[in-house]
């Protein structure tokens, strides 16, 4: 079955953000956002960027407008937070993201009222109503689609760099998990979700597509969870592993961390370079380890099986990927990876907060939301 790619401009950007919805006192969730997006939704609808529902009513996604730069889309995404703040304020609810939230129960949340929504629950059960995760999705744009699944196969290879920077989920139900990304492994659950496949190219894709349909597994692309994967239907890669970033600075330093990379394979392909390859067992490896111990990760980084650090790793592969984060005119969010490298991912800041109050989880939901107003809390001067 033909899979249609759509005309997309080489490198340009999406982001998706889901945020969670917070009562002040308490530090719970609260399943207010169908009141809220009675009017954002409508409000959103001639505005460059989106504010919609997600699977949970304590939940709003935004969404922006496809930039040419990552300061385009994350310009698009910090006026749809003003204008969800618009109505979350009045309202008496905060807003804060993160992978999961630190002690909220799935019991206590409800799907929101729509008919895919509720397939979804009624097919996955248990562990589709334990979803009560948060994270971003990044799209970049690629031109040809012949491009698309060399450069999935080989981004994947960075898949434990982008989770790593991004993790942000140590806390789970009111447990401390010992995973730097708990949501990276409860996600993988789902059907159709986790790593991609290694396909060759597109005609691979869509017979896979043919396969998946044709079994009654999914009813089309959409239903593709890879942690990353093509999306058809925009003309991009949609980079989906990283947990919910808990600030803004954040997002567009991981948002610049995914486009250069991607633009750097592109170049590759254009100059007949082969793209780096691991084998399916080591990116599986990979994954968990950075899911685990986050940037403290040794993982696997060649066909060989040599390891290095991934906070080496990512110092060497920012400084190669520098003149390509500039021509692309996102150095300033580029350089905001080192800055995450030296003042601490959200999972290492939120473990700190605990610890300094023995333990307790409401401080640090009250973290959470101050990084969220104000910017990233920095474990180191």
């Amino acid at each position: 079955m033909p899979i249609e790619f759509a005309t997309s401009r080489r490198s340009t950007v999406g982001l998706e953000w889901e945020l969670m919805l917070a009562d002040p006192t308490t530090g719970d969730l609260v399943g207010r956002a169908p009141e809220l997006l009675e009017s954002l939704e409508a409000e959103s609808a001639h505005q460059r960027h989106t504010v919609t529902g997600e699977l949970l009513t304590n939940t709003i996604e935004v969404t922006s407008g496809v930039g040419a730069t990552v300061a385009d889309a994350v310009a698009d995404i910090a006026e749809a937070i003003a204008s969800v703040r618009s109505a979350a304020d009045p309202a008496g609810v905060e807003l804060l993201s993160a992978g999961s939230h630190p002690f909220a129960q799935w019991y206590d949340q409800r799907v929101t009222d729509k008919t895919r929504y509720h397939s979804l629950i009624e097919k996955t059960q248990w562990w589709g109503r334990n979803m009560m995760i948060w994270g971003i999705h990044v799209h970049v744009g690629v031109e040809d689609r012949d491009k698309v699944l060399p450069i999935v196969g080989a981004l994947t290879a960075y898949l434990p760099h982008l989770q790593a920077l991004a993790a942000s989920s140590p806390f789970w139900a009111g447990e401390r998990t010992g995973y730097a990304s708990n949501r990276a492994l409860v996600f993988q659950q789902l059907p159709t979700a986790g790593l991609p496949w290694a396909l060759p190219d597109w005609a691979a894709f869509e017979s896979y597509l043919d396969d998946m349909q044709r079994t009654g597994v999914m009813a089309d692309a959409t239903e593709v969870r890879w942690d990353i994967r093509p999306a058809p239907r925009w003309g991009t890669i949609e980079v989906r592993a990283c947990d919910g970033m808990s600030t803004l600075a954040e997002l567009a330093a991981v948002a610049a961390l995914a486009q250069s990379l991607v633009e750097s394979f592109s170049r590759d392909l254009d100059e007949g370079r082969p793209l780096p390859t691991l084998r399916p067992w080591f990116h599986r490896e990979n994954k968990w380890r950075t899911a685990r111990y986050g940037l403290d990760a040794e993982i696997i980084v060649d066909e060989r099986g040599a390891q290095r650090s991934v906070r080496d790793h990512l110092a060497e592969t920012t400084e190669r990927l520098a003149p390509v984060a500039a021509e692309l005119r996102c150095a300033e969010e580029f350089a905001g990876v080192a800055r995450i490298l030296h003042g601490g991912a959200s999972y290492e800041r939120q473990v700190a907060v605990a610890d300094a109050h023995g333990g307790e989880l409401r401080p640090v939901v009250e973290h959470l939301i101050r990084e969220f107003r104000s910017g990233p809390e920095s474990l180191r001067d």
